[in-house]
């Protein structure tokens, strides 16, 4: 199947970095958000990833304007009719992404095939947001932060995702230089599993004073070979997020995932990281 017009809704940090890695992958891509205000701020927002790759020599400065053109800011449903792929990354919230892809299962052409970028909500529940005939067409995508950077994207079909599907959408990320690996529909699927789990090992090693956060985010740089820590990555991702996909663990598999305190009193004080300049580390000094 031929995917060239993709639509992206939410132009948050994820769906703008999401929109930007199909743009370089030679795509023109539809960004919509409520307004065209925040559609626009997100594409704007793009070209601060793409001059940081022209920085580090892995983009042309010449390139930076052909991949922008690419990319269309909207506000409405009606400019994504004529899709063919459209991936959903707004808000973490059930019903906020159901009514989203209820209202695309109305408006969409009935060859688009739906992906949710949700890294916590079952595929299968959200599936059941549109008709049955589209079931076979909808799966999740799940992208890693930066999307415009990171390799990986897990793929994870639904119940009753078409195989087929599930080879063309995977066949679509590899066009773009992604690395796709299929993956069960199971709460927090696989990486999020392994990520949280090291996070809240981690908040036990602070709670118990075994090391510092910069010691600890030291030794997973240099020791495990990651190229930022866990309390450098859990500023950067929002700490209000890292407890909310916790709580979703710890209510699907029990005390492993038990969030830690300390996270919870950072969230609790409004230090979430990066994004109100202060977190694990004060972004403020």
């Amino acid at each position: 199947m031929e995917m060239k017009k993709i639509g992206v809704i939410g132009a948050g940090m994820m769906g703008s970095e999401i929109a930007l890695a199909f743009a370089m992958g030679g795509y023109e891509v539809s960004l919509k958000d409520e307004t065209l205000a925040l559609a626009t701020k997100g594409k704007e927002n793009m070209s601060k990833s793409l001059e940081r790759f022209i920085k580090k020599g892995k983009l042309a400065e010449g390139d930076k304007n052909k991949i922008l053109e690419r990319i269309k800011p909207i506000d409405n449903y009606e400019a994504i009719r004529d899709a063919i792929f459209i991936i959903e990354a707004v808000f973490e919230n059930f019903t906020v992404k159901q009514n989203v892809f209820s209202t695309l299962d109305n408006i969409c052409r009935d060859d688009c095939i739906f992906a949710t970028n949700t890294s916590s909500i079952s595929i299968t529940k959200l599936a059941t947001s549109v008709k049955r005939e589209r079931l076979g067409r909808f799966l999740g995508v799940h992208f890693f932060s930066p999307a415009s950077v990171m390799k990986l994207v897990e793929v994870i079909p639904s119940l009753d995702t078409d195989g087929e599907i599930v080879t063309s959408v995977m066949d679509l990320l590899r066009s773009i230089g992604k690395e796709p690996i299929q993956v069960k529909d199971v709460v927090g699927f696989a990486v999020n599993r392994i990520f949280h789990a090291m996070l809240i090992e981690a908040c036990r090693l602070l709670e118990e004073e075994v090391a510092t956060p910069e010691d600890i985010d030291k030794a997973c740089k240099l020791g495990l070979g990651h190229p930022m820590g866990p309390y450098e990555l859990m500023d950067v991702l929002n700490n209000k997020l890292n407890l909310e996909v916790q709580e979703i663990l710890f209510d699907s598999y029990g005390e492993r995932f038990r969030p830690r305190p300390n996270l919870k009193q950072r969230v609790n004080a409004n230090h979430l990281g990066r994004v109100t300049g202060r977190g694990w580390y004060n972004y403020n000094k």
